[in-house]
């Protein structure tokens, strides 16, 4: 998760009304838009059983400040990369804490209290593999590996890569952290239906080659954030997600393996208490996980 201490500067999502899309149950989809509209935030949903055959999406077009959600096109890459032959998981970096704006070249640093993983800190001037920081970036949402990655793999390739996997609405544009960058609004975004066609083609096996989608996957299920999604569906279910969260946004996008298994993703922003956020995205959960039952 990536903390910021600023408001987002996307504006609103339009006030009209927005008919939901899919074949819900009407009791299920009803219950769902009336949780939805009594939050009295932004929200976008997408829905869909790895079959097919169920769905429901709600403002799953309209963007939102991608949070820590951008990481997972991160970690396509670097498989992407390795698949190609131009890495390898064991390869090492060295860590350090200087990075360049994409507004005008300028170093800036991360703050190990705006982080929420901190052991990488301790490891500046040392060198690490791309795998741990991979790891740490997707399970513990390490701020300071995902910026190495970034800077390592090369934006535009991330860029190319959930082009080629049509995920329109994902817009990866730098690392985290950057200051300038965000005042000049220059964010990543996605919507929620970016994030499900990259998690549905992990899932299927189709994000670079299936021992690689195997491997994310993997990695996904050791996510240490477990107040959203998973909190939604019964104990023991098998979730691999990524959460997102910043000031106002809360974020989780997930595949369940449950009886039916199914991608989901839910983005909110409105809501200043992350306690609040996560109860919103695990009752929308709990609501979607019955249509497949």
């Amino acid at each position: 998760m990536a903390f910021l201490l600023s408001v987002s500067v996307l504006g609103p999502l339009p006030a009209q009304e927005v008919r939901p899309v899919g074949n819900l149950p009407q009791r299920i989809a009803a219950s769902l838009q009336k949780r939805i509209q009594e939050s009295g935030v932004d929200v976008g949903v997408a829905f869909r059983t790895l079959d097919g055959r169920t769905e429901w999406f709600f403002h799953a077009d309209d963007s939102f400040h991608a949070a820590s959600t951008m990481k997972l096109p991160v970690m396509i890459e670097l498989f992407r990369q390795v698949r190609q032959g131009k890495l390898k998981l064991e390869d090492t970096l060295v860590v350090r804490n200087e990075f360049h704006s994409i507004v005008d070249g300028s170093l800036y640093s991360l703050q190990v209290a705006d982080d929420s993983e901190s052991e990488i800190y301790q490891a500046v001037g040392q060198r690490r593999t791309l795998g741990d920081l991979c790891d740490r970036m997707i399970a513990r949402s390490s701020n300071l590996a995902t910026n190495l990655l970034v800077e390592k793999l090369g934006v535009e390739n991330i860029r190319a890569t959930v082009d080629s996997l049509h995920a329109d609405g994902m817009k990866v544009l730098r690392g985290v952290e950057d200051g300038k960058a965000y005042r000049e609004g220059l964010n990543n975004t996605t919507t929620a239906r970016a994030l499900l066609v990259l998690l549905e083609a992990i899932a299927k096996g189709q994000a670079v080659d299936p021992e690689a989608s195997a491997k994310m996957t993997e990695i996904l299920e050791r996510q240490t954030f477990h107040e959203g999604i998973p909190a939604g569906v019964p104990q023991g279910t098998r979730v691999a997600h990524k959460t997102g969260d910043i000031t106002n946004i809360h974020h989780d996008a997930a595949t369940v393996y449950g009886p039916r298994p199914f991608v989901l993703v839910v983005l909110t922003r409105g809501i200043p208490d992350l306690k609040q956020g996560s109860e919103l995205i695990a009752d929308v959960t709990r609501q979607l996980y019955q249509a497949t039952e």
